[in-house]
């Protein structure tokens, strides 16, 4: 009798766990279709990555053209100089992967314009680094219209710089505050349009 208790005790035991086991594998298969959602999801969240990356690159870009601006409005060659130099860098690690083909492309010949014109400002006297800031801020009002900004910003103008053609530049604040004229006539110009 202890014997037969002892058999139907580790047949209990060994169908307990063959019907754990098989319940496991059929857990193992209906967890194949949420696998695949995961995999979708993986691939919106690194999408949602790419655009953040875009996002930061372009916050950055911004970020060092209104150092630049703002050295300039100080007539602080040095500062300008220095901001210059890191723009070059944030043009050169823009990431374009998450824009359409022709974003993609006008974005490139912004870009190499725009790298060309932050190097020029990192490393020339003032005069020049004004006459390139305003190449620099035609380029960077180009990418921000395909880019967009979470920054409120204001478009400005300034008709009496280059010979009384004027040049743009990019503000925070409504208050103008001239980059190309600097201390001379620093609230020379106006308010063109509000972005964002």
């Amino acid at each position: 009798m202890k014997k037969i208790r002892m058999t139907v005790g580790i047949l209990t035991m060994a169908l307990v766990s063959l019907i754990t086991m098989s319940c496991k594998d059929g857990k193992k298969e209906g967890a194949t279709e949420p696998m695949s959602n995961e995999m979708h999801q993986e691939d919106a969240a690194s999408e949602m990555m790419a655009d953040n990356s875009s996002k930061e690159g372009s916050s950055a870009i911004l970020d060092n053209y209104l150092k630049i601006k703002n050295a300039l409005v100080a007539d602080n060659q040095e500062d300008a100089a220095k901001a210059g130099g890191m723009l070059f860098t944030d043009f050169k690690k823009f990431d374009k992967s998450s824009y359409t083909s022709q974003e993609q492309k006008e974005l490139t010949d912004i870009i190499e314009d725009a790298k060309e014109n932050a190097e020029h400002i990192s490393d020339s006297p003032i005069e020049h680094q004004r006459e390139h800031f305003d190449l620099l801020s035609k380029d960077v009002i180009d990418m921000v219209a395909i880019t967009g900004t979470d920054q409120k910003l204001y478009q400005d103008f300034c008709p009496m710089y280059n010979d009384n053609k004027g040049a743009q530049w990019l503000s925070t604040t409504e208050e103008i505050k001239n980059p190309y004229m600097g201390s001379k006539m620093p609230g020379c110009g106006k308010v063109q349009k509000e972005i964002n």
